[in-house]
């Protein structure tokens, strides 16, 4: 496994492409097969809704909008020709947007070794202020995927404080946890191991580290994005990535204050022993007191009165 700790070329879908398709490769060639990258990775998180008043960001919205991911589309062909040339799974997150739509979402992208798009899944509640750039996803795509390297899926940031979202997923038996992130401190290690144990499974926690100074000078009003103080400085974020086994234990980082990649080993016999002692949806759950429900139905924004009403063709 591979965690990549690294800033995009801020609002720069293209440059961050190119960032990235290095970045797997490197990974590979330290015989990763699975690489994640942080959450928002293309083009960039909306660094600016701490910074200004809803309404002053107008150009940085346009730029991020432009620049959002279709899924699928062309972004993410590239996406699965460069895990398919490097030989991994590649998790990636996005900023995605519908086709002709207006509204932002975050999203992570799973993708598999041979360029197959096996899912996404759009973070269900935007943490304050991101309210005011994404939108909320819902139940559809809150699904765990069956790969070679084991179950892999996930949350992501503060979604992974959401219990009966946790829930949702541990039930679908996921060994490989992924969570991209801009939580970007020392509780967010805490919370990872907690996972780790509370889900017998693997954990990828991986955030960006990124310095104001990188973003680009023709970045319009740049100078507002950011506040430095005596604590803070350059650093935008501080990264925190790490890798947890299923007891819990941190197998790499965490990086902190700096770019790099984490490489730890994956051994999923470890998530299925640990089952044996806590399974939270299996002999450590108690159904007859507490049951959840998930609504997984997709939430269209229109559905086609003639299209649902138009028989279906039946085959002779």
């Amino acid at each position: 496994m591979a965690a990549v700790q690294t800033a995009p070329v801020f609002l720069d879908l293209a440059a961050s492409l190119d960032k990235a398709a290095a970045l797997v490769a490197e990974a590979a060639g330290q015989g990763a097969r699975l690489v994640a990258f942080p959450e928002a990775f293309l083009p960039a998180w909306p660094a600016w809704v701490d910074e200004v008043l809803p309404g002053e960001d107008a150009a940085w919205y346009v730029r991020l909008l432009e620049q959002s991911v279709v899924v699928p589309g062309p972004v993410t062909d590239r996406l699965g020709r460069m895990a398919r040339d490097a030989g991994v799974h590649l998790v990636i997150g996005v900023n995605e947007r519908e086709e002709h739509g207006g509204t932002v979402y975050n999203t992570t992208v799973y993708i598999g070794p041979d360029g197959r798009l096996l899912g996404k899944h759009r973070k269900l509640v935007p943490t304050h202020a991101e309210r005011l750039v994404w939108g909320m996803g819902d139940g559809s795509d809150l699904q765990v995927h069956q790969t070679a390297i084991g179950r892999i899926g996930g949350l992501i940031c503060w979604e992974n404080f959401m219990p009966l979202a946790r829930f949702a997923v541990y039930a679908q038996g996921v060994e490989v946890w992924i969570a991209p992130t801009l939580a970007t401190h020392e509780p967010w290690v805490a919370a990872m191991r907690h996972i780790a144990r509370e889900g017998a499974c693997h954990v990828i926690g991986v955030a960006p580290a990124a310095r104001f100074s990188e973003v680009p000078a023709g970045i319009p009003d740049r100078d507002r994005l950011w506040r430095d103080t005596p604590e803070r400085g350059d650093w935008m974020l501080d990264g925190y990535s790490v890798i947890v086994d299923p007891s819990g234990t941190v197998l790499a980082g965490p990086l902190v204050r700096e770019e790099g990649i984490l490489y730890a080993e994956l051994d999923l016999d470890a998530a299925r022993a640990r089952r044996r002692l806590f399974d939270p949806v299996g002999h450590y759950n108690r159904p007859d007191i507490f049951r959840l429900v998930v609504d997984d139905r997709p939430k269209p924004h229109v559905v086609s009165r003639t299209q649902a009403a138009r028989p279906a063709r039946v085959s002779s």
